[in-house]
Order: structure tokens, then C-alpha cells, then sequence
């Protein structure tokens, strides 16, 4: 099907607001919209996969707004739904209900959206955010379920009308949880962090891919700003923003606009505003709707959803081990730093590569601190030349992403302890293994990595490089000791980066303060 033109678009400014908060209180609160990881959509049989899909292709009389169509719940959106609430310590109600919210938008061809209004599924969690010492929940007030609408696609033209949109009816009807946040928040930075934790908590537990680029985790924010210990002021909400950095940005201009509008003696207008990203300022859109503006009432094509205890303990045994309890247990059971630790549990994919490594690396027979000693050597491969490796890739790249295993981690770990390579000839395998996926064992023997072990082969690159660089040689007999560390690089450079580099330092000493060399 092609796209059908639905009306005209028109873009607004505002110049920029010019003092900053200073006296004012900022109170925000976020309402996050995530789409549900489901083969299917909310209420019909239609796939979900509409992202690359060519344009009106996953529709279907119910999710188009046919009249007499009848709705079916997605039992999986509904079960994806509870473990998000299981694991931000929601409350889950024993009976739920759909409503109609009826609003006029193009993009909601049947005129209302299937949602929950006073009877949401999850109630009540919170959201931990902040680091040791400073960490703070952010309290939840509800997350419930609903369908996502169809997309507008803007295009400008030239002339009055000022250009059309066009209609993608393929997301219309995609699960979408919505999580709103009570108005915990205070700055830019906070709200940020509050969502980077819902994203992550959302990924490792599988139920949404919580993509900002495609526009399955979405934000909208309400700021009003207050003196302290005032009453909340009129509340402001900011749409249009897909990613952490146009959250931040967005949030700051409005603080300061609504920061210049009361200082001047003014009144902010509680309204809905759009982010305009290339200017990174917020520009009115309408009045903002009350939830009476909705006309809610419920699903007449709906029954009540009655969800047992029963099913609720048998979901919150399939939560996984959240972020925040996995990073604790990194720390306890392997002696990792708290940077190194939450680098490695930023997301379920490396945490679990982690892990593996670390089991294949130690082996079965290793006692509580060998065990350690693998994990945190692990962790320096995971955290250094891998994420090297992972960011030239670009993008959210995993090591599943990549022919580069956690054995071949665990190899490396083997081979460096065990004294057949060194660091430097460890790091060449590394990217070897990264670029054809062979195995470093195979990778040494293959190009003759392994560390050399001849003592006599040392000292005779050793006393070569003595004679090869006479100003060093000099520079170390007169006291100066740092030239040492350049005579050692070049025996390392001789020997290709195979010798160790104690026993190269013993033999380059051995010529120098010898005498050899001369």
C-alpha cells in the first residue's frame, strides 16, 4: 500500500531564553513509552516487526480502526508488562481494565487509543539511580499498557500549506508499556539517569529492545519550576525527544526558559511543547490536555483482566539477576573494582560473555582466589583491548556481534598466565582473533609468538642493542635510569615482543653493568 497524505505541517521559533534557574527548584517527572519485544501486535494478529518493513504492509482491519472489529489482548505484552513492574518492585493489581482515551490526532485513524486509565496493570516501584554513596530512587507511580499509533512522516514543500505528512499505519497497534515517574526528579542529569536505568533494566530482562534510533524507548518529560518549598508550579511537557543527550538539552533550555518567564514577574502557560533538536530549544505546540480532555471510559470490547497470583510468581521466577545485584556480586565474588564492575554489567550480552570467560579461564578445579585472580584479568582484557576492538565496530556492538569469542578471551587469559606469551604478543593475538575468529593457541603456534625462553637469545639481543644505541647506553651510566626503559623497548621491539620482559631488563643490566657494549 502507499502512503496517503493526511494534511499539512508548519514549523515554529522562539528565541532562546537567557538566564539560568538560579532560586528556582526544578521538578520533573518522565513518562517513558517502550514498545514490547512480541511476534505480534497489542490487540490483533499483525507482526510487530514493522521497523524495515515497506509502508502499510502489517496491517489489518483491526490495527487500520476498522468499524466492527473486535479487539484480542496479547497475553505475552501482558506477561512482559508484570516483569517490568516485578522488577522495579511494583505493586500488581489482581484485576486490570482497558480504556478508551479518544483524542482527534491523524495518527489515530479510529479517533481512540486502547489504554489504562484508573486501573493500570503494575502501581508504586522505584528506580535506582546514582552511584555509591549518592544512590536515590525515583518512585514510579504506574506503568500500564496500551497500542502505539500509526507514524506521520513530514515533508516539507515550498508555499503556503508549508508541506504535507504522510500516514505508515505499521506501528499502529504495537504493544507500548508506558512507565510515568512520580515528580522525584530534579535536573537534566537525573532524568537522564532514570531512563539510561530503565533502558538497561528493561534490555536484561528482555522485554523491550529499548532502540531510541527507532523509536522503541521514547520520552517525554513535564517540568514546572518552583521556590523551594512552594507548591508545584504549572507543569510544562516535552515531546519529540529521542535520545539521552536531546533529554538533557531539552530539559536545561526549559528550565531556563521557564526560569527567565518567573523572574520577569510572568506565568508559565501549561502547554505541550516540542523539542527542536538542530537549535536544541523547545517550541510551543497546543495547550496541554487534563486527563478529562480524554473522555476515558472503558473498553466496551474488553473484558477485565484478571491476572492470579498464581501467574505473577510464576513470571518473577523468570526474572534474571538485575543489573544493580549482578554488579555486587561482581565485586564480592571476584574482587572487581566498582568501575570495572559496572562497565562489564552495563548490558545482559557482555555481562553474560563475562562470565563465560571467566568459568573457561579458571576451570572447574580452581579454588576462591585463583578463581579471583582469572576474573579480574578477565575483566582488564573485557575492559581494555576487547572494548578497544567493540568500539571500532561502532555502534552497541556485543562480542556475539563479532567473531571474537569468550573462549578466545579465556585463552589469552591461559596463555599469558602460564608464561607462553607476553602482554605485548597477547594484544597482537587478541586482534588476530578479532579479525578471523581463529583461535589464539592456533594463532601463536602459527606465527611464532610464543615467548622466548632461551636465556642465551635474550642476552645476545640485549648486548646487540647495547651496541646499537651508544647515547642511551651513556645516558644510563651517568645516572640517567629512564633510559633504561628505552633500551628495553628496543630489546622487546628485537625479540618481536616475545621475551619477558623481567628477563630482558636482567640481561640488558647484566651487559650495562658489566661493561659490555663498549
Amino acid at each position: 500500500m502507499a502512503l496517503t497524505s493526511v494534511g499539512a505541517s508548519a514549523s515554529a521559533g522562539e528565541a532562546a531564553p537567557s538566564a539560568a534557574a538560579a532560586g528556582f527548584e526544578a521538578v520533573v517527572g518522565i513518562e517513558v513509552h517502550a514498545q514490547l519485544r512480541t511476534r505480534s501486535k497489542m490487540f490483533c494478529a499483525c507482526a510487530s516487526d514493522y521497523f524495515a518493513a515497506e509502508p502499510n504492509t502489517r496491517v489489518c482491519a483491526v490495527c487500520l480502526g476498522m468499524p466492527g472489529v473486535l479487539p484480542v489482548v496479547n497475553r505475552e505484552a501482558v506477561d512482559r508488562t508484570i516483569l517490568a513492574g516485578l522488577a522495579f518492585g511494583c505493586g500488581i493489581a489482581p484485576d486490570s481494565r482497558f480504556d478508551r482515551k479518544n483524542y482527534p490526532y491523524p495518527d489515530l485513524m479510529k479517533g481512540y487509543q486502547i489504554s489504562q486509565y484508573d486501573r493500570p496493570i503494575c502501581s508504586g516501584g522505584a528506580v535506582p539511580i546514582g552511584e555509591d554513596g549518592e544512590e536515590r530512587a525515583i518512585r514510579l507511580e504506574r506503568i500500564h499498557l496500551e497500542e502505539d499509533t500509526a507514524r506521520l512522516l513530514h515533508r516539507e514543500q515550498p508555499g503556503a500549506d508549508g508541506g504535507y505528512s504522510l500516514l505508515d499505519v505499521n506501528r499502529s497497534g504495537v504493544p507500548l508499556m508506558e512507565i510515568v515517574s512520580k515528580p522525584d526528579i530534579r535536573s537534566a542529569a537525573e532524568a537522564v539517569a532514570c531512563l539510561r536505568k530503565l533502558r538497561q533494566t528493561l534490555r536484561y530482562l528482555g522485554v523491550s529492545d529499548a532502540d531510541m534510533e527507532k523509536g522503541s524507548f521514547r520520552c517525554d518529560a513535564n517540568i514546572s519550576l518552583r521556590r523551594p518549598g512552594d507548591p508545584l508550579g504549572a507543569k510544562v511537557e516535552i515531546k519529540n525527544m529521542n535520545s539521552f543527550r536531546a533529554v538533557q538539552r531539552a530539559i536545561e533550555f526549559e528550565i531556563g526558559r521557564q526560569a527567565d518567564v518567573l523572574g520577569g514577574g510572568g506565568a508559565v502557560e501549561q502547554e505541550t511543547r516540542g523539542y527542536v533538536d538542530d537549535t536544541g530549544r523547545t517550541v510551543s505546540q497546543r495547550s496541554k490536555e487534563e486527563a478529562h480532555d480524554y473522555r476515558y471510559f472503558p473498553e466496551p470490547d474488553l473484558p477485565p483482566l484478571a491476572i492470579p497470583r498464581e501467574r505473577v510468581e510464576a513470571l518473577r521466577a523468570r526474572l534474571p539477576e538485575l543489573p544493580d545485584a549482578r554488579r555486587e556480586r561482581f565485586r564480592r565474588d571476584y574482587g572487581l573494582a566498582e568501575a570495572d564492575a559496572r562497565l562489564l554489567v552495563e548490558t545482559r550480552a557482555r555481562a553474560d560473555a563475562y562470565e563465560e570467560a571467566v568459568a573457561l579461564a579458571a576451570g572447574d578445579g580452581a579454588g576462591v582466589e585463583a578463581r579471583a585472580e582469572r576474573a579480574q584479568a578477565v575483566a582488564r582484557w573485557f575492559t581494555g583491548g576487547v572494548a578497544a576492538l567493540l568500539n571500532e565496530v561502532g555502534g552497541e556492538a556485543e562480542l556475539s556481534d563479532t567473531k571474537l569469542t569468550p573462549a578466545h578471551v579465556a585463552e589469552l587469559v591461559r596463555l599469558t598466565a602460564d608464561g607462553t606469551i607476553t602482554a605485548a604478543t597477547a594484544r597482537e593475538a587478541l586482534a588476530e582473533a578479532f579479525a578471523s575468529g581463529e583461535a589464539p593457541g592456533a594463532i601463536v603456534a602459527a606465527r611464532g609468538l610464543a615467548q622466548v625462553r632461551d636465556d642465551a637469545a635474550i642476552a645476545a639481543a640485549a648486548a646487540a642493542v647495547v651496541e646499537a644505541h651508544p647515547k642511551p647506553v651513556a645516558d644510563y651510566r651517568g645516572g640517567k635510569e629512564s633510559a633504561l626503559q628505552f633500551l628495553l623497548g628496543q630489546v622487546m621491539r628485537e625479540t618481536r615482543g616475545r621475551a619477558d620482559p623481567r628477563e630482558a631488563r636482567e640481561a640488558l643490566r647484566a651487559v650495562l653493568d658489566g661493561g659490555g657494549g663498549e
